[in-house]
């Protein structure tokens, strides 16, 4: 509940706080996406926190509301003027304010970043990123190149994560001791040129 007020972002006075064995559970009404996502985001960096089941929805309220057509327009423009896509290489589909990506970019970060660019758009209550990766690496040097970025971004954990590469899938098991250095492990694995899917099976033990 702390952390929740300290996020400028947040209005921490909509949203309830349940916590049952490390498992933080938030419910309530935001007034947008993206401070139901700066919310989710808030709680897992809290130390401690093991699990994030989220009961929050998104309740415009008036001056939000807008159809679908122009969530699509104002979608289609913003990933338009990123200096990081493709041009045309991301496609939009909006139903009930909820926008769909689909396409195909050659790196993780062009992913993340197209749904970064339509989740504060006024009138969104929700993101589903379908953009695929193409693949352009050996198994094996993606392997190499996730361990080594391990190494140098997590050194304490960087030893308990295993990483198995099959095609350009990635798997990750082990422990670390922070949600923080779960989510380093799977950003350096997702780092990798011609990764398309990263399954985090890491534990995180306190």
């Amino acid at each position: 509940m702390a952390e929740l007020k300290w996020d400028p972002s947040v209005n921490d006075t909509k949203i309830g706080v349940a916590v049952s064995e490390g498992v933080v559970t938030l419910s309530g009404h935001v007034d947008s996406y993206a401070e139901k996502w700066d919310a989710e985001r808030a709680t897992q960096q809290v130390s401690g926190v093991k699990a994030l089941a989220v009961e929050m929805d998104v309740a415009l309220n008036g001056s939000s509301k807008r159809n679908d057509t122009d969530i699509a327009h104002s979608a289609e423009n913003a990933l338009a003027w990123m200096t990081y896509l493709p041009k045309d290489s991301i496609k939009v589909m909006v139903e009930g304010g909820w926008i769909t990506l689909t396409g195909e970019v050659g790196w993780a970060y062009q992913r993340q970043a197209a749904a970064s660019a339509v989740r504060p758009l006024m009138g969104v209550v929700g993101v589903s990123d379908q953009i695929s990766i193409k693949p352009q690496a050996s198994s094996s040097s993606v392997k190499s190149e996730i361990e080594a970025a391990l190494k140098r971004r997590a050194h304490a954990d960087a030893q308990n994560i295993l990483v198995e590469v099959r095609g350009s899938n990635v798997t990750l098991t082990g422990a670390v001791h922070s949600w923080s250095e779960r989510e380093l492990a799977t950003n350096s694995a997702w780092g990798a040129a011609g990764v398309q899917s990263v399954v985090d099976n890491i534990t995180v033990i306190y």
